[in-house]
């Protein structure tokens, strides 16, 4: 009892009494809200053409996660962590969008990287399909009218150069949202296909997501594709490769598609961060980065002289991107907090988010926000949730001030669901003792209610940040699938392909429906006359 009351008071202590001092006068709150409130007022809207489009991805990034994430941050650096922001939560506009999938109140990173690379919302663990495909159903995925393009796919008919940049696999569900129309997630190689087919489910007119990538268009002409997943691009059998694929090395595919399209174009193809950091971005086209065998490493984890940061591959690839005329649309995804809360790691989760947040500060600092629409997001949520009335600047990763009726204190942080129980075994079901438990370990495994091999997504809806041209369509609530089509309106660019008569103006680039494109002729008449 005395080892935890010395805990809580350790970390109280932290507060600075400056900053104590200074939240006690009246005028420090009334100042601080003037103050903002004064910058809002000031806030003009950018009504100008985006000509880039980057969307940052936080996979499972929650609400909670990004409130633990801040006040993590803010313990880091010994300040007040409860008043601290992440980069993006400074942007003007902010939305929050509606996760669900057609068939399931609780999203996955498939269905809702359709929503919101492609404008449609489709059915759970299915990628640039509609909901008439179900999960598996390959040969109903094959008629055009069941497929949808992504946002990736409109930016390349309006001539911008595209790329994504991710720290899971490139194949994973949240990249293979922009290039990829798969009836299963999971059929990243054609090795995947075959174990889960299981001879059961025709799928010889359907190809895996790793082969889209390369072969298919929007994937094929990416400028950058950057992230894990090494293993589901080469063949196995071949001396020192550990990969997966049984019909062709994808990676000698890309090499020589990129030689025969576009001979006096430079292509390169790395697989360490020395390669990353050596490669002049000005004077290269094209750069296919497979970092890791699969999911690349937490940053807890990870080896640094083999594996970038997430900030690394992204300033590299706006470097790369940034010389193209006709601007660009980048997806970069920091994956991994999703994979750390499925283990309920939430250290880890929060040690991601903040990569993510210097991503894109990074990307800020990079770009202009006055050609430049910056939307960071999430797909999903998780079941983490903080709770109990821990004082301020109380360690966010360790446990509240409090006791509860078995007499034992608790996290802050918990999962409603996941690998580690709160209960023991035993017939008396008393909760595990956090108190006797390392709570400094980076993967820790936080207590959850129900017992489950992984923790589950979270149905909450998740919050939208946007900067730059047009940001302020991405205000209110809204189903996720607007975000795809609002950062489309903002660049300009239409959603459906080009014909030989297309005509130039905002009803040709976004699509307006007939009646709408009517009523803009009829008043542009009426003012004529």
């Amino acid at each position: 009892m005395w080892t935890f009351v010395v805990y809580v008071l350790a970390f109280a202590l932290q507060v600075s009494a400056v900053s104590s001092a200074q939240e006690s006068d009246s005028e420090y709150w009334i100042e601080n809200g003037k103050r903002m409130l004064e910058e809002r007022s000031k806030l003009k809207l950018r009504t100008n053409k985006a000509k880039n489009v980057i969307i940052f991805l936080g996979d499972g990034m929650s609400l909670t996660t990004l409130t633990a994430a801040r006040i993590y941050k803010g313990q880091l650096q010994n300040t007040s962590g409860e008043s601290e922001n992440l980069s993006f939560e400074r942007f003007p506009f902010t939305g929050i969008s509606k996760t669900y999938c057609v068939d399931s109140q609780v999203a996955d990173s498939a269905c809702s990287a359709t929503a919101y690379l492609c404008g449609v919302k489709t059915n759970k663990a299915t990628i640039g399909v509609t909901s008439k495909v179900l999960l598996g159903d390959c040969p109903a995925s094959v008629p055009e009218e069941h497929r949808v393009t992504s946002i990736m796919q409109w930016a390349q008919w309006a001539g911008k150069a595209t790329g994504i940049v991710t720290t899971t696999r490139v194949t994973h569900a949240s990249p293979a949202g922009g290039y990829a129309q798969t009836a299963h997630r999971d059929w990243e190689s054609d090795d995947d296909m075959i174990k889960l087919s299981s001879g059961t489910t025709n799928i010889t007119q359907c190809e895996d997501i790793a082969r889209q990538l390369i072969t298919k268009e929007p994937g094929r002409n990416f400028k950058v594709i950057m992230g894990g997943g090494r293993d589901y691009f080469t063949k196995r059998g071949i001396s020192n490769s550990t990969g997966k694929r049984h019909d062709e090395d994808l990676v000698l595919k890309w090499k020589n598609d990129k030689k025969t399209r576009f001979g006096d174009k430079i292509a390169k193809y790395i697989t360490t961060r020395e390669e990353l950091m050596k490669t002049d971005m000005s004077q290269t086209d094209f750069v296919l980065g497979l970092f890791h065998r699969s999911h690349m490493d937490y940053r807890l984890k990870s080896n640094f002289d083999t594996q970038p940061t997430l900030q690394e591959m992204t300033r590299n690839a706006i470097q790369l991107l940034q010389k193209e005329p006709n601007g660009y649309v980048l997806f970069v995804e920091g994956g991994l907090i999703d994979k750390a809360h499925h283990e309920t790691w939430a250290k880890i989760a929060l040690d991601e988010t903040l990569e993510f947040s210097k991503a894109v500060a990074n990307a800020m600092a990079l770009t202009s926000e006055d050609d430049t629409l910056i939307v960071v997001t999430s797909d999903h949520a998780h079941t983490m949730s903080m709770a109990g009335y821990p004082k301020r600047n109380q360690n966010i990763l360790g446990l509240t001030n409090e006791l509860a009726m078995d007499n034992m204190t608790y996290t802050t942080l918990s999962y409603a669901n996941g690998p580690k129980k709160s209960f023991t075994n035993d017939s008396t079901c008393h909760r595990v003792n956090v108190t006797n438990e390392d709570l400094k370990k980076i993967d820790y495994t936080y207590p959850s209610l129900v017992d489950l091999s992984s923790e589950t997504h979270g149905g909450d809806d998740v919050m939208v940040f946007a900067r730059g041209p047009m940001s302020h369509l991405f205000i209110g609530n809204y189903e996720q699938n607007q975000i795809a089509l609002g950062m489309a309106m903002a660049a300009g660019i239409s959603t459906n392909p080009p014909t030989s008569n297309s005509s130039s103006g905002v009803v040709a680039s976004f699509n307006l429906p007939e009646k709408t494109v009517f009523v803009v002729l009829l008043l542009s008449l009426i003012r004529i006359l």
